[in-house]
C-alpha cells in the first residue's frame, strides 16, 4: 500500500487530513519503538535485563505508553 491509497478514505476519496493524523501517529509510535529498542540495548550491553513493565510518558504529548 502507498501513501496515494493512505490518502483516500472507505468512499475512494482523497482525505488529506486523515492521512497526516495517521501519518503522525506513526511518527509516534516509531519514535516509540526506537527508545524501547535502544533501552534494550543499553541493558543488554551493559550486563542487565529488564524483569518488569517499562511505563513511560511523553512529556510533550503526555501519552503514557505500556
Amino acid at each position: 500500500m502507498n501513501d496515494r491509497d493512505l490518502m483516500r478514505n472507505g468512499s475512494g476519496c482523497l482525505d488529506p487530513t486523515a492521512y497526516e493524523a495517521i501519518k503522525n501517529i506513526d511518527k509516534e509510535v516509531e519514535r516509540f519503538h526506537k527508545l524501547l529498542h535502544m533501552i534494550f540495548d543499553i541493558c543488554e550491553l551493559s550486563g542487565f535485563r529488564i524483569e518488569g513493565r517499562i511505563v513511560l510518558v511523553d512529556k510533550t504529548s503526555g501519552k503514557v505508553w505500556r
